[in-house]
């Protein structure tokens, strides 16, 4: 199985010196070419040693860093609280690009999850109470049984946060821009922060 890669290439003129407001100009593309443009593989290491991937979404980004929300007893927070350092990856292959964003994971103000979770349909704030993500279920209709459970609970008013649930934000240390070109000849620019300030270099493909 072999791709091609022929959208053209990346010079040093054409990024933005901000790599925020790079990311923001590819993912507009993104968002134009991709069914799930806020895709992105996050990868975390616990104390253990041993590496996870799951794919979740990006939720909220700006230059304060990148947001995505999940359950604060999954598997994926447990190895951010023994190790905070996480990197993630946007694979945008309509548009022959990815990029690579690796820093520091923290919990972000249970305002600003309160603000999201109200926005969401209300199948997923209910989901949000049901699942006890990553613990080991003996069927599917435990889940079912929950659901239930916490329809009734919850049949008047609006649902509240879960205690459990909410958001992390990522704040970057470095970020890198992948760019296909035809004979693999790929063009990678990677940003590291450097007091207030980011250095650009470009990496071999």
């Amino acid at each position: 199985m072999r791709q091609g890669y022929e959208n053209g290439g990346l010079t040093r003129e054409q990024l933005n010196s901000n790599p925020f407001l790079q990311f923001e100009d590819w993912f507009e593309e993104a968002n134009t070419a991709e069914p799930i443009p806020n895709a992105m593989s996050l990868a975390t290491v616990g104390k253990s040693g041993a590496p996870m991937l799951r794919t979740v979404l990006l939720k909220l980004f700006d230059e304060n860093g990148f947001v995505f929300f999940t359950n604060y007893k999954s598997r994926k927070a447990a190895q951010i609280e023994e190790n905070p350092n996480v990197a993630m990856l946007f694979n945008w292959v309509a548009i022959e690009r990815q990029v690579c964003i690796s820093g520091v994971a923290e919990k972000i103000e249970t305002s600003e999850s309160l603000k999201y979770f109200l926005s969401r349909p209300r199948g997923s704030q209910l989901g949000a109470w049901v699942s006890d993500q990553s613990s080991v279920l003996s069927s599917r209709k435990i889940l079912e049984m929950k659901l239930d459970e916490i329809k009734r609970k919850f049949a008047k008013g609006k649902i509240p946060l879960p205690d459990f649930w909410g958001g992390y934000r990522i704040k970057p240390e470095n970020f890198e821009f992948w760019q296909g070109c035809p004979d693999r000849l790929h063009d990678r620019f990677l940003y590291s922060k450097t007091a207030d300030e980011w250095s650009i270099e470009r990496l071999a493909p």
